[in-house]
């Protein structure tokens, strides 16, 4: 795995991107490294704050509770729990509960027992459009506890 210290303005000019793509504010960081995953993807880390990008898409880390916390989110059922965590699309019947979020927004999944995170998705459908599904996919998952990301972060020093 390859791993590069971005530049003070490279680190700028990602930290600009994420906080444009997600709408929300991140942390203020001197540098970044990004490690390479695979061809079309990366992780991003610095002492206080973790994505991943996948082509041209930022992902929140969930590591970063704090900042997961500041996007919409679907409870699942404990049913769901072991598939989400296998990397399965989140569908509708496994819903218990949402907040307001659009079409293609980055949206995090919890379990509905410790309100824990386990995975952070992009959604397929509007909340609006939730409400009136008794069937069907809801939020493409592309990052999960024990997924690819989360074992190359463990073995990432900070």
């Amino acid at each position: 795995m390859k791993s590069n210290l971005l530049s003070k303005s490279e680190t700028a000019e990602t930290l600009e991107s994420i906080a444009t793509q997600w709408k929300i504010e991140v942390p203020k960081t001197k540098n970044l490294t990004t490690h390479e995953i695979s061809d079309s993807a990366r992780l991003i880390t610095a002492d206080n704050f973790a994505a991943i990008k996948i082509d041209k898409i930022f992902i929140p880390f969930l590591s970063e509770t704090s900042m997961l916390e500041k996007f919409p989110k679907v409870v699942v059922d404990m049913g769901a729990v072991k598939f989400v965590c296998n990397g399965a699309t989140v569908m509708r019947p496994g819903i218990k509960n949402y907040s307001d979020f659009e079409k293609d927004q980055i949206v995090c999944i919890v379990e509905e027992s410790r309100n824990k995170f386990l995975a952070v998705g992009r959604a397929l459908v509007s909340s609006k459009e939730l409400e009136t599904m008794t069937k069907g996919e809801v939020v493409k998952n592309l990052h999960y506890i024990s997924d690819e990301f989360w074992e190359t972060a463990k073995g990432i020093k900070k």
